[in-house]
């Protein structure tokens, strides 16, 4: 038997974001952002997934999903907090961030590992300030709300191309 993507449930609606403070639109909106990547994989059997949909890319939804949790682990996790930690689905030198080496039988696995990540990168920055600073290895000073802002432009970049490898699978559009 072969593993399907659970559906989403919506935690808000966009509309409720509009007068909210800074600290909670950001979170809002990266929430609404995730469960979107979700959503578009509801549904879906381990190998439609794991298939890449648009040729000659590689691209899978699966990989999607496997790619935001180790950016999510990278800036949440190991950049802001500081932790210490290895990659969630890479090694450290292959740069494929989660996009290559996907498998549909470790769908169910993977997407309990994406869940997991973001548990724990709300976690990891749920009591520092929106103006809280570190450096790059590069040497650059960023904040924890450029990173928030930062998040949410890369979902939103990879919830494009999950609507278009969504839609090649089986038709589906829409946000979920």
């Amino acid at each position: 038997m072969t593993w399907t993507a659970p559906p989403v449930e919506r935690s808000l609606k966009l509309g409720d974001l509009g007068t909210v403070g800074e600290r909670r639109m950001l979170e809002g909106w990266l929430a609404w952002h995730r469960e979107t990547l979700l959503a578009k994989c509801a549904g879906l059997g381990s190998e439609p997934l794991a298939r890449p949909a648009v040729r000659p890319s590689a691209l899978s939804l699966l990989g999607l999903v496997r790619h935001m949790a180790e950016v999510e682990r990278w800036w949440f996790r190991r950049s802001v907090a500081g932790e210490e930690l290895g990659a969630v689905f890479t090694g450290p030198a292959d740069g494929d961030e989660g996009l290559a080496g996907v498998d549909p039988a470790h769908a169910e696995r993977d997407f309990a590992r994406y869940r997991a990540e973001v548990a724990a990168c709300d976690a990891a920055v749920a009591g520092r300030g929106l103006d809280e600073t570190f450096r790059t290895s590069g040497g650059a000073e960023l904040s924890l709300r450029w990173v928030y802002v930062l998040m949410i432009q890369e979902y939103a970049r990879h919830n494009g191309h999950a609507d278009f490898l969504r839609e090649r699978t089986d038709g589906a559009t829409g946000d979920g």
